[in-house]
C-alpha cells in the first residue's frame, strides 16, 4: 500500500534579503511546480521519414493562490510573507533595484529535498470581494535556471 503525501507539506517560501532568511508565503490555499522540457525535432537524409526528437529547453513556474493576510510592520505578521511582501518584490524587479528571487518549495518529507531555485514574479492578483469573503490573491514565478535541491543562499 502507497503512502499517500498531502498537499499541506509543501510549504512555497521567499527569500527576504532584509531579514536573510526565507519566508513563507502565509495561508495558501493552493501552490504548484511546473516543468516542461521542450523536445527539438529534426529529419535527416540518414534516416528519411524518420523524426529524430532530442530534449531541448527546460522551463518550470510556481503557481500559488491563498488568502490575503496583514505582513506589514503595524500589527502584522513579518516573519510570513503575503500580497503585499510579494508585491513590493514584484515592484522591485521591475525597476530593476532587485533581480531573480530566490524561492524554496519544502516538499515536508524527510529524505527527500526541498526544492529551490530563482524566479521572476510575472503575475499577482488581488480579488476584494464585497461581503464577508476573505480577500484571496493568485500569482505566477518564472523560473530561471534549474530547480535546484541544495540552498543556493
Amino acid at each position: 500500500m502507497a503512502d499517500f503525501i498531502k498537499g499541506d507539506v509543501g510549504i512555497l517560501y521567499v527569500y527576504d534579503t532584509v531579514a536573510t532568511a526565507y519566508k513563507p508565503v502565509a495561508c495558501l490555499t493552493s501552490n504548484s511546480l511546473s516543468t516542461t522540457l521542450g523536445i527539438i525535432e529534426t529529419q535527416t537524409k540518414c534516416d528519411p521519414g524518420e523524426t529524430i526528437k532530442g530534449a531541448g529547453s527546460f522551463n518550470y513556474n510556481l503557481s500559488l493562490e491563498g488568502n490575503y493576510i496583514d505582513t506589514t510592520s503595524v500589527g502584522g505578521d513579518t516573519a510570513k510573507a503575503s500580497h503585499d511582501f510579494l508585491l513590493g518584490l514584484q515592484q522591485n524587479q521591475a525597476t530593476g533595484s532587485i533581480g531573480l528571487i530566490n524561492w524554496k518549495l519544502d516538499t515536508g518529507l524527510a529524505d527527500t529535498p526541498d526544492y529551490y531555485g530563482f524566479a521572476i514574479i510575472s503575475e499577482l492578483e488581488a480579488d476584494f470581494p464585497t461581503g464577508d469573503e476573505f480577500v484571496s490573491f493568485t500569482g505566477t514565478f518564472e523560473g530561471s535556471g534549474a530547480v535546484l535541491t541544495s540552498d543556493p543562499v
